[in-house]
């Protein structure tokens, strides 16, 4: 049985005069990959924001699990079970690797773990960080705070996890490396809802594929069949048609 975990009903969202989110509604099955794609300004993040309850919206209805967390503050839907990572990484760049993600595990989740330790180094395994637990967050690397910043979500215990823009600015050969971690929360059943510029990437790991542009879905489908349409190509590769 199809049981859909995330729902967005006709949200809306403006800053000022500029209405970002247009009457946008979407919905989320529970263990699918959905993957967003749309060019700059499009709303993407905005969304991203409006479904992690770090904004308000202004019309509508974001729906979770059956329930509407619409006015539900951020730290609320991180317990809930929403976690997210952000297009530049956050890390407490004070802390180590481990302490990282044991804020997470401390404090992210709905429920204690029996060994917040233990959970933490099982988080940083599936984040293939295992060997750097010791080493301070500010001195990492890109892909390795990439990295992190997907394990301190992790730490979480997520039911639906929000990937913005995970694969910027990597070079291929660590796209290509963390996609391979992508793929194991995937095939693990993770649902996600994950924006990104690196095409290739997304069209990977993702189930279906949706095309906003000026905070409206423009087409949503099969992921090749969305990428190679008109519509998508005009608007998000420039290609004009003949």
């Amino acid at each position: 049985m199809v049981t859909t975990l995330l729902e967005l009903e006709h949200v809306s969202k403006s800053f000022g005069s500029v209405r970002v989110i247009d009457d946008l509604s979407l919905r989320v099955e529970e263990g699918e990959a959905l993957g967003v794609v749309g060019p700059n300004g499009a709303g993407k993040t905005t969304m991203m924001n409006l479904i992690g309850g770090s904004i308000p919206l202004d019309a509508g209805r974001v729906v979770f699990d059956g329930s509407d967390i619409s006015r539900m503050a951020a730290h609320r839907r991180c317990r809930a079970g929403i976690a997210r990572t952000h297009q530049i990484p956050e890390p407490f760049v004070g802390l180590t690797v481990f302490e990282n993600v044991l804020v997470g595990v401390r404090f992210g989740r709905a429920d204690a773990a029996p060994d917040p330790y233990l959970a933490a180094m099982e988080v940083l395994e599936r984040a293939r960080l295992a060997d750097q637990p010791n080493v301070l967050a500010g001195s990492l690397t890109l892909l390795q705070r990439k990295r992190l910043e997907l394990a301190r979500a992790l730490a979480t215990e997520p039911r639906l996890l929000l990937l913005d823009e995970i694969a910027g600015g990597l070079i291929e050969a660590e796209v290509d490396e963390l996609m391979e971690t992508i793929r194991d929360l995937r095939s693990g059943g993770m649902t996600i809802v994950w924006i990104e510029h690196v095409v290739h990437a997304l069209l990977s790991v993702v189930d279906r594929l949706v095309a906003i542009d000026f905070g409206r879905v423009l087409t949503e489908g099969v992921p090749a069949v969305v990428i190679a349409s008109r519509e998508v190509q005009a608007v998000y590769m420039g290609v004009e048609d003949e």
